[in-house]
């Protein structure tokens, strides 16, 4: 035996304990020998021995050998780390289940695991704990734990000014391979990214609908809807697609996962659509002529407002010393998206979390969806408790109704934005419910006890957030899907 197979405190590396133990059995009993005669045999009471077999005892290095000795083997045969047959594993596996966190929430008192347990008590025994186990991650995605991982994930971004080099890196090594020059990338062009990471593209009319593409990882083949959303960029899906392969993601433990990986590859696809040196090459130019512009930007790439509003955040700060925050918001008044580093205070609840909670009614993100013309940029200073804000915000339409996406920085830095001559201003006092939240004396003595609103309550209320390994995604669906489209020999 090595010495790699002891641990510092001579104790026996390798197998595990149950494993070590069946194998210790599986081989006395080959041998026809008794638990006595084992036990006998190395000058241990036969119950030392019994605690060794069912794995609730592990021997130090002289024992193993003399019960190696004993029984006619090595210590490498008796530390080799898989089961003696079917049935051991089965068994370990069934007690590992037991001994388990999971199992000891339930209450439960454990089964003996004997020989005389039929192998279908043992399946049936493991395959309720696998779904229990199940159940349990997938409680990872309750809209408490979800916002706490939001929460998390969004003072990540804080801490590095929502700009991460690695992946910076990433988008420009994929350009330089398919030979990008510079300014917007073609589809041919991310076609050819496709093509040189292995994948065939595939437009289909029956793609699951819960998802914006499906990836045959074993074929290499992306699936991809015929019909484009009118609201969507046709490239931004394909991108999606194989980022997460190009990222190495494997699938998401738990929700915090999930909404990194995501983070991930939308920053990614970003960063593929708007290349980083050009893109800083164009605001750079545009912020000595004092005319920073997210219509500019986005037409310069040939993207959406929303795309470029995510990309100047990425490289606001880092690239061009602005601090700055962004907003998508429900026409509702709900936030969907938001990030800053530049102090706004955005609201919260109790757990930190931003999503889902109302803006103010006076900040920019609010009163662009009472403004008229709705095709032109709009501009407005916000005086808040910390400070005045400029935005620019525009209305965005989609399935789910109408929503703004915003893009503000304090005072200090709005002279190297178009629209800072703007006079449109509003005052907010939130988080003082006296500000937007509370309705005024007059109103709640007229109409308190006597307005009973019939509430447009979302589907997903009380579905809480969608489970599974990916959040929404019907696996089974998916799974069909590709049956049906995998080539013959796939």
């Amino acid at each position: 035996m090595t010495d790699t197979a002891v641990r510092i405190d001579d104790e026996p590396m390798g197998a595990d304990a149950l494993t070590l133990g069946r194998r210790v059995r599986a081989f006395r009993l080959e041998r026809a020998m008794t638990l006595e005669a084992l036990a006998a045999a190395i000058d241990r009471a036969p119950s030392q021995v019994s605690a060794i077999e069912n794995g609730n005892r592990e021997p130090r290095l002289a024992q193993l050998r003399a019960i190696a000795a004993a029984l006619g083997v090595t210590v490498d045969d008796l530390l080799a780390p898989d089961a003696p047959d079917e049935r051991a594993a089965l068994e370990i596996a069934v007690e590992r289940a037991q001994r388990g966190p999971v199992f000891g929430a339930l209450g439960i008192e454990p089964v003996r695991v004997s020989k005389a347990v039929p192998d279908a008590t043992l399946k049936a025994i493991l395959a309720l704990h696998q779904e229990v186990a199940r159940l349990h991650k997938e409680r990872a995605a309750t809209p408490e734990e979800a916002r706490r991982a939001n929460a998390e994930l969004r003072a990540t971004m804080r801490a590095r000014d929502n700009y991460f080099a690695d992946l910076e890196a990433i988008a420009a090594d994929l350009l330089s391979v398919v030979g990008h020059s510079g300014g917007p990338v073609s589809h041919q062009t991310v076609a050819d990214m496709a093509d040189h990471l292995g994948f065939s593209l595939h437009y289909v009319g029956d793609l699951p609908h819960s998802t914006r593409s499906v990836t045959d990882k074993r074929n290499g083949r992306i699936y991809l809807p015929t019909e484009q959303s009118a609201s969507r960029d046709s490239r931004s899906p394909i991108l999606q697609a194989f980022a997460s392969q190009l990222l190495g993601h494997d699938e998401p433990g738990n929700y915090a996962d999930f909404l990194r990986q995501r983070v991930e590859t939308n920053y990614l696809t970003a960063a593929l659509l708007l290349p980083e040196k050009d893109a800083v090459a164009f605001l750079t130019e545009a912020k000595n002529f004092r005319r920073i512009s997210m219509e500019d930007l986005r037409d310069a790439f040939a993207v959406s407002y929303e795309t470029a509003c995510h990309r100047f955040t990425n490289l606001a700060t880092a690239r061009l010393g602005i601090p700055v925050h962004f907003m998508k918001v429900h026409e509702s008044g709900t936030i969907i998206k938001a990030y800053e580093n530049d102090s706004v205070a955005f609201p919260s609840d109790a757990l930190g979390a931003i999503e889902g909670t109302p803006v103010c009614r006076s900040w920019t993100a609010r009163t662009v969806f009472d403004v008229a013309d709705r095709f032109s940029p709009y501009y407005q200073y916000t005086d808040t408790p910390r400070g005045t804000f400029w935005c620019t915000s525009r209305i965005e339409k989609a399935k789910e109704g109408d929503y703004s996406v915003s893009v503000g920085v304090p005072f200090a830095h709005v002279k190297w934005f178009r629209g800072r001559e703007t006079t449109h201003r509003a005052v907010s006092r939130c988080p003082d419910e006296s500000c937007c939240r509370r309705p005024s004396g007059a109103l709640a003595e007229r109409w308190e006890g006597m307005a009973w609103p019939a509430a447009r309550t979302p589907t997903s209320l009380l579905a809480a957030l969608p489970t599974g390994t990916f959040p929404g995604v019907d696996s089974t669906e998916v799974y069909d899907f590709l049956e049906r489209h995998a080539p013959a020999d796939g």
